[in-house]
This record gives C-alpha cells, structure tokens and sequence, in this order.
C-alpha cells in the first residue's frame, strides 16, 4: 500500500488531534462525549425568521408569548396585523376574516404583515391574505382539564354556560343542565375551546375517529409547530431554535396569570368529567403532547434539552432580579404604575409587576417592554403603526 500523501496525512492528524481534544475537555468536565454531536447540531442557522403568524389560544399561557411577539416586533420596527378600529381582537368568536385587520384594504392589493398574533378563530385562507407566504406558523395548547378552570374563574359572569353553575365541579357533574348548544358562539368558551380557536367545531362528536384524525392532520400541515403550556420553558428552547432568535428574546415573566387564591383545583372526580366533556381538546392534547417530546428530542436530545432550558431559567432569573421590584407578581392594588396594571376580568385575580427603581434609560425601556400588559402594549403598538388613526381606548386604566 503506497504511503499516504503528505496534505492527507497532515489532515488526518488535525482530525485526530481535535477528536483527542474533545475527548480529553470531555473527561475533564465529566461530560458525554456524545453532547457534543447534538450541540453542533442545534446551533441555528440563518437570518432569524421574521415573519410569523401565532394562534393565541385563550387561557394557555399565550399573552406570555404574545409579548415575546410584541417585543421583538418593537425592537425589530417590524409591522404587526392589529385589530381595527376600537377592538383589541381580530373578530373572536367569528371565523377570522383579513378585514378585521387595521390597514388591510377589501379592494386592491392587500397589505402583508410580519406578526400576528392577537386573539382570532382560525381561517387559514384569510389569515394568508394578510401574512406572507414565507410565514411561521405555531400556537400553543394547554392540558384541558386545567384551561377549562381557568376559562370558568376568567368568564364566569360571561359565559352563558356558566353563569348559573356555583363551580366548575358543579357545572360538570351535570353540564346539559347549564350548557345549551343552540347558544353557539357565546358558549364557545364552555367546551372545547382549543379546538374552536383552531376553527373547529367544538361540539363535533369526539367518538368519529375518522373526523378527530383528519382535524389533526389539518394542524399538523397547517403549523410548524404546537407548543405544550404545562412545558413553557422546554417550548421556548424549540421556539426559539426554529425562529432562529437570541436566547433574550424568548425570555419571559409570566403575563396574565392568576394569583393562588384564585384558582380552584378540581376534585379526582371532577378532572375526569373535564377529559370526558372536552373529549376533542384532550385529544388535541394528547396527540400535539407526545409529537413534541418526539421532536424535542429528535432536534436536542434530552441532555441539551435540558442544559438549554437551565440557560433560559438562569436568563430569566438575573432579568428577575434587574427588573423586578421584590423580584415577584403583584396584585393590581399593589402595582403603582397604572399603564402596568392588568386587566381584570371575572373571578380571576390577575398579577402584574412593579419595576425597580432608579434603572438606567435602556434597561428600563427593556424591563417595561416584559412586564407591559396586554392590552397596553397592543394600545401602543396600535399608536406607534397608525398615528393617524384614534388610539386604542383602555377604559378600566380611566
């Protein structure tokens, strides 16, 4: 065998030299060799994704990523489908339609956009009049026997379904007595909800497995990606490797969450009516929970799932400790800047933050822009894109 050229030979030494390099720094750190295959392979790569249309399912953790949206929307100067005129939702509980859209004209060409995001009832047609053809599609779902108790607190007094029920127990030990199908769209929120913002009809028979399936298969050709509530922080380590983006623009403090006192655990009983009642957003649940752990996997591995959901958690806890007053939620009474003062709605009491003072004029803007409610930050965003226009009037800040 004649010998090997001398460029081969020198590569073949540099190929060597860094396997025992690797090998070495692993024995050193007490790591697995075999993180290094997966860590190569989960580095992003590409401009990050701009364009990008959220289905913001109700009660599931999505004003939380909502924000993210509206901050890298801000921060980017890129242009975000907001709802017309006085609204603060694009048309829910009615199918979306493009003209519930500030800017998006009925006749001539439409105006395309980079982000949606706020509240609308899936229509894929319509939403792609708006949004590019290049758009990234995800939502987010939540274990349904939690999002229905935390849609009874939040719409109590709204919901005709369960005005008269004394709890949500109550309501499922006998729901026929409170929920009248005929009520339609003002009920959505009592039954299958997940499955209704997705465009479904949420009184659909869960039993026809045929129908359940081919719903499913809609989702998954429709977007690129479902997110899991109960595994927020697992979701943005995905979310941000798909969109491409910087570990600071995935950090969040949690929005529009309830205080302890507020929410009402179900009995063992009750959690079982819960799964049976809303027999088609378990299902939802079930299927898009086991495809993420098969992606997050398959993209990360468990190792680096875990070491990059760490990296977020430490993230979040120094913005914690920078931003935060006391470094907690408060209650509205507590919150001394109204414009940081959420929404209240129902029996839920909603938590907002303080920030610390005395924070220099860039760390500010940045810790504001985590901690802005909801609707303000939509009212602001809706100023800044159409000053034009009437501004967004927020009547419970008055």
């Amino acid at each position: 065998m004649p010998p090997l050229p001398r460029d081969t030979h020198r590569c073949f030494q540099a190929v060597l030299l860094l396997a025992l390099t690797m090998l070495l720094l692993a024995g050193i750190l007490h790591m697995d060799v075999g993180l290094f295959i997966p860590l190569l392979r989960s580095q992003a790569e590409g401009p990050p994704i701009v364009n990008v249309m959220f289905l913001k399912t109700h009660k599931t953790a999505s004003s939380t990523v909502l924000n993210i949206l509206f901050r890298f929307a801000e921060t980017h100067n890129l242009s975000v489908a907001l709802p017309a005129g006085s609204s603060f939702h694009l048309g829910y509980p009615w199918l979306f339609l493009a003209r519930y859209v500030e800017g998006s004209e009925p006749q001539g060409p439409q105006q395309r956009f980079n982000i949606m995001g706020n509240h609308l009832r899936f229509n894929l047609p319509e939403v792609q009049k708006v949004m590019p053809n290049d758009t990234f599609y995800f939502s987010i779902i939540r274990n349904p026997v939690f999002q229905l108790e935390s849609a009874f607190t939040y719409y109590k007094d709204s919901v005709p379904a369960f005005r008269n029920a004394e709890s949500l127990d109550a309501f499922l030990a006998s729901p026929w007595t409170y929920y009248n199908q005929s009520v339609g769209l003002p009920n959505a929120f009592a039954r299958n909800n997940m499955w209704f913002d997705l465009g479904f009809d949420n009184n659909a028979r869960a039993n026809d497995e045929g129908y359940v399936r081919a719903r499913l298969a809609d989702v998954e050709r429709q977007f690129q990606l479902v997110l899991i509530a109960e595994h927020f922080d697992e979701s943005m380590v995905l979310l941000r490797r798909a969109l491409r983006w910087r570990l600071d623009d995935v950090v969040t403090f949690p929005l529009n969450s309830r205080s302890v006192r507020s929410v009402a655990p179900l009995t063992a009983v009750g959690r079982e009516r819960a799964q049976r009642w809303c027999a088609l957003d378990w299902q939802l649940y079930q299927h898009f929970n086991r495809s993420f752990w098969v992606r997050a996997h398959a993209e990360l591995g468990p190792r680096l799932l875990r070491a990059e959901v760490a990296r977020l958690r430490a993230r979040r806890r120094e913005l914690r400790e920078r931003c935060l007053q006391d470094g907690t939620a408060k209650n509205q009474s507590q919150i001394a800047d109204p414009q940081l003062r959420p929404f209240q709605s129902g029996q839920a009491d909603i938590l907002g933050y303080n920030l610390r003072q005395g924070l220099d004029e860039q760390t500010q803007r940045m810790c504001e822009r985590m901690v802005t409610p909801e609707l303000q930050y939509m009212a602001r965003l809706y100023a800044l894109q159409f000053p034009e226009k009437q501004p967004k009037r927020l009547a419970f800040l008055e």
